[in-house]
């Protein structure tokens, strides 16, 4: 099920951002994930100051709306963009707090050392986005489930996913 399609807004995010070199430059890639593990947003950016943070938080909350809490590491610059957004009393900052996104890193990282790095921030960008809707799109939480009807949710997807590769 695709995050924009869900009825009721997600009330718990995590944020956060890895660091990526690309022809020797340093680049951000910012990533949301909400409290299923479904990746919400993706964004690269040159910079990991409050107006980058500023600008990911709103194309955020522009496409899922405002969330309840923000889990965040400790960097300053979410501290700053939280005021300007007025969402301070909902940023959460702590130890182990943020795994969720950061265990959302290494798919990302495998393929960076697979494809010995990427070549611009475009292609870097243009994966990250489609890896983000492959992974919401498989991403059935079979723990949840029986067996059987995750079988069931897993050929329905697939069924689906050939009908849009198609």
């Amino acid at each position: 099920m695709n995050a924009g399609s869900r009825q009721q807004p997600q009330w718990k995010w995590h944020l956060d951002e890895v660091f990526v070199r690309i022809n020797g430059e340093a680049f951000y890639l910012w990533g949301a994930v909400d409290l299923e593990g479904e990746v919400l947003e993706s964004f690269v950016t040159k910079r990991r100051d409050r107006k980058a943070a500023l600008k990911f938080l709103y194309k955020t909350m522009k496409r899922h709306s405002r969330p309840k809490v923000i889990v965040t590491d400790q960097l300053r610059s979410y501290g700053a963009a939280m005021k300007v957004v007025g969402n301070t009393d909902r940023q959460v900052t702590g130890r182990w707090l943020n795994n969720r996104v950061e265990n959302s890193h290494q798919p990302f990282r495998r393929r960076e050392r697979a494809m010995t790095k990427f070549r611009s921030a475009k292609t870097l960008q243009k994966f990250a986005a489609l890896h983000a809707s492959i992974h919401n799109h498989f991403n059935l939480e079979c723990h949840l489930y029986s067996r059987q009807n995750f079988k069931l949710n897993r050929s329905a997807a697939l069924a689906e996913w050939q009908q849009l590769a198609a």
